[in-house]
């Protein structure tokens, strides 16, 4: 914003009361650029600001401002402000904000919508809250395969300015029903005089209404579009939905696989948004759940407290032992989820998964297995020759193939369980690394003292 005022500037201009002057530099400015300065400033001067710009401007801005500033501009601007932005915002974007309103304030909202926006409006609304249909607009540009491309681009200079992407036209029928969309590329280049039914190739990819938003990702990351088109089960052309909304879902479940991947409830709101009763209610169950899981451990060292008395010594490497296997888990775990997610591969993979992470877990769980045997045999010989006693070498073997199979286990539970979870239809990302970590804690403690009694019988045990 090197062009512009600065920040004091403008500040300084709220302070002298010197609107006029502000409201002409203030047109200068860009969409982006005026965000940037509203979310900067204090919330008194937000709103003197927003009250400065033009009309289109001020709806711009409005659509890409933080829910939050949204709603204190909502809830101190005088009806008739609200209503002319309202009624300038897309119908996707208004749509979005009143799904995050009160139901009363939103009833409110809605009436002070013009007729044709308020139908809009409530049509979206009414689609299930995960659906493509509450992504869609129907703002778009629909031609006949019988008109001449020149009929087209007098049709687009009249109509083109409402429509929320130009880059492609989509062809229907007198009943509405899509036969076909277009490149706006493809118009421009071809001969004024030529009918669009000789630029269609009849090859088109479109959502549904009642689709599943992340459905709907899927299908924009195969098929590269900036926009598809939305019908219902009659093939009815309803609205379009555009890359940047897919972005925006695509935003949402990426965080919601990431705090439930930190062994956590999704949140709702923004984490500073979060009240602090509500975050430990979100955080509060898994850890529950994960220190039930951990007793288990307890109860494992129990079963083994015998050999833990004749060989005091294994109890040093506990700890080592089972946060190898969590940390196999939890690698695994977060490769698969993220994997899933991006489609990479389907549970018919299974079994080329499970390999895999066999040859994966075998040769991390080698490398560990080696270093950790080494560390017991330079400590043996070089630094405290009888820590160990005389059986070091054997304690060695022990550690050296525990971790082996430990990481080996750990790397299978992290792999598998996502895929099960997807399997019986539950989310993966519940499938959390800590909770992966817990169950190769317990598992990896009876895998620990399995190779002990084998490795050790007859000399410590």
């Amino acid at each position: 914003m090197n062009q512009h005022p600065t920040l004091e500037h403008i500040t300084s201009l709220i302070q002298e009361g010197e609107f006029f002057k502000l409201k002409e530099l203030l047109k200068n400015f860009e969409p982006a650029e005026l965000v940037e300065l509203i979310e900067e400033e204090e919330e008194r001067e937000q709103l003197i600001i927003f009250r400065l710009l033009p009309l289109s401007l001020a709806t711009q801005v409005f659509e890409y401002l933080d829910l939050d500033i949204q709603k204190h501009f909502l809830a101190n601007l005088s009806q008739d402000k609200i209503s002319d932005i309202l009624n300038e915002m897309s119908p996707d974007d208004r749509t979005a904000l009143l799904e995050f309103l009160p139901d009363d304030f939103v009833k409110e909202l809605i009436q002070t919508l013009s007729e044709p926006e308020r139908r809009v409006t409530l049509e979206l609304l009414g689609y299930p809250e995960y659906s493509v249909g509450r992504l869609m607009t129907p703002d778009y540009i629909a031609i006949r395969e019988n008109w001449t491309v020149q009929q087209v681009l007098d049709y687009i200079r009249r109509h083109g300015g409402q429509s929320e992407t130009l880059s492609v036209l989509y062809v229907t029928d007198e009943r509405g029903i899509l036969i076909d969309d277009i490149g706006i590329r493809e118009i421009l280049l071809a001969d004024p005089q030529k009918r669009v039914r000789e630029l269609m190739d009849n090859r088109y990819v479109f959502l549904k209404a009642m689709q599943d938003q992340e459905e709907a990702i899927e299908v924009f990351r195969r098929n590269d579009r900036v926009a598809l088109p939305v019908v219902n089960d009659e093939g009815v052309l309803f609205g379009i939905v555009t890359i940047d909304d897919i972005l925006d879902i695509r935003e949402e479940e990426d965080t919601e696989d990431i705090q439930k991947l930190g062994g956590s409830e999704a949140l709702d709101e923004p984490y500073l948004d979060t009240p602090i009763w509500k975050m430990v209610k979100k955080r509060a169950g898994w850890l529950v759940i994960l220190l039930l899981g951990e007793m288990l451990t307890t109860s494992a060292m129990h079963h083994f407290e015998d050999d833990l008395q004749k060989a005091a010594v294994l109890g040093l490497f506990i700890p080592l032992i089972i946060s190898a296997g969590g940390n196999a888990g939890s690698q695994a775990t977060s490769l698969i989820i993220r994997a899933m997610s991006l489609g990479e591969f389907t549970l018919s993979d299974w079994w080329i998964v499970m390999r895999r992470e066999i040859l994966s877990g075998l040769a991390l769980g080698g490398i560990l297995g080696v270093v950790g045997a080494l560390r017991i045999v330079l400590w043996a010989n070089f630094i405290d020759p009888g820590y160990f006693g005389p059986y070091w070498q054997l304690i060695a073997v022990t550690v050296g193939f525990s971790l082996l199979g430990i990481v080996l286990w750990g790397a299978l539970s992290g792999a598998m369980l996502p895929m099960l979870l997807r399997k019986l239809g539950l989310d993966p990302a519940t499938s959390s690394a800590p909770f992966v970590a817990t169950l190769v804690d317990v598992t990896g403690l009876i895998i620990y003292f399995s190779v002990a009694t084998s490795v050790l019988s007859g000399t410590l045990l």
